[in-house]
């Protein structure tokens, strides 16, 4: 299968390099020195198993060279959708269907309304990963999933074809019955553990096991399932405690992209989850305090990241 990465970070280089390694067509669009690394050098995937080098990669950032391709997996930030929506389209062609992986629960309507609703399909992954350099990509812990399907819930052969790929290169992954119910699922812990994060500053380590601050994970978990359940989407009554089971799980020193942004000053996810969840929160009729303080107290270093205000460290 020939398949264009769209947005070689932290996911779409773990799982765009487990697709090369197994020997499928990966063409990855990316830019600046990381793009220029993985050209000369190839990508470089640090994992607990080992490493894993593609090389030679084949890598641009140019839409247009590539080409049309059998499916584009979006691997962007979640403000980057609709603009990455824009470039891809020289790789669209009628048979192309595309899978966002963002952290949220909009990109599928976004690329659907870009793109046509009948090359998309909904997406989601698991996997703590992150650029530590140009061509260079850091992974830890076993954790890793991905998760796909179509949006109107019908079986479909394309959908079953990317999991045998998928499969075959090693992953653990699924097509669900319902991918909108994985959607919220996945943004149920992902927000819930990346705003309690980013505002502790503190890895899933000690905020799961510190009783002050796993309260707080398990108070944003049951505020988005409130939202979720008030927007009929069916997530199952133990939804709150699977997700803390699966925090539970994860490597203690592990953080989100969401926290690691906040940190470093650049700019984040915080409008597609705790501010999203504020937001789809009150069309519902429904308040979210705790998301609302979370998204409050992180905007002003948001704005910053973003050139809208300044004010000194």
């Amino acid at each position: 299968m020939r398949v264009a990465i769209f947005g070689t970070g932290g996911a779409g280089g773990y799982f765009g390099a487990q697709l090369a390694r197994a020997g499928e067509d990966v063409i990855f669009i990316a830019r600046g020195k990381h793009l220029q690394a993985m050209q000369t050098q190839g990508l470089r995937v640090e994992t607990s198993r080992g490493e894993i080098v593609i090389q030679p990669a084949q890598a641009s950032d140019d839409p247009a060279q590539v080409g049309t391709v059998d499916s584009v997996i979006v691997g962007v930030k979640t403000w980057q959708v609709i603009e990455a929506a824009r470039a891809m389209r020289p790789m669209i062609g009628p048979e192309t269907f595309v899978v966002p992986l963002q952290n949220g629960v909009e990109a599928p309507s976004q690329l659907a309304e870009a793109l046509g609703v009948e090359h998309v399909l909904g997406g989601l992954c698991g996997t703590l990963s992150w650029i530590v350099g140009p061509g260079h990509i850091r992974s830890i812990g076993e954790a890793h999933f991905i998760k796909f399907g179509e949006l109107d819930k019908r079986p479909s052969e394309r959908a079953e074809r990317l999991r045998q790929v998928f499969e075959r290169a090693g992953v653990k992954v699924e097509v669900p019955s319902d991918i909108h119910v994985s959607l919220w699922e996945k943004f149920l812990f992902v927000v819930s553990f990346g705003g309690v994060g980013a505002v502790t500053r503190a890895p899933i380590g000690v905020i799961s096991t510190l009783p002050e601050t796993r309260q707080l994970l398990e108070q944003c978990l049951r505020e988005i399932f409130a939202v979720a359940r008030a927007r009929h989407v069916a997530l199952s009554d133990g939804s709150v405690e699977k997700s803390m089971a699966f925090l539970d799980s994860l490597a203690p020193s592990g953080t989100t992209s969401l926290q690691r942004d906040i940190i470093d000053g650049k700019p984040s996810e915080l409008e597609a989850w705790n501010g999203a969840v504020v937001r789809l929160g009150r069309e519902a009729g429904l308040d979210t305090p705790l998301h609302e303080f979370i998204y409050r107290s992180l905007l002003p270093l948001e704005l910053r990241a973003r050139g809208k205000l300044q004010f000194p460290a």
